[in-house]
């Protein structure tokens, strides 16, 4: 199977998200896995599924 790579703006979308947001992921390190290839910022489809799909805990669970 051939992995298919998409940028930013493509990722942002297929997350509902926007590429701000994308950005501000990779900033902080919490986002989905992505690579830098000549330069450029790419995803696979299989990394942002997985990101998505993790298990969150949201500050209101954390909070005691």
């Amino acid at each position: 199977m051939q992995q298919r790579y998409i940028n930013t703006k493509q990722a942002a979308e297929y997350l509902g998200s926007s590429t701000r947001t994308m950005e501000q992921f990779r900033g902080r390190g919490d986002g989905p896995k992505f690579y830098k290839l000549g330069g450029s910022v790419r995803y696979l489809i299989e990394d942002l599924d997985a990101w998505a799909g993790a298990p969150r805990t949201s500050t209101q669970e954390t909070a005691g």
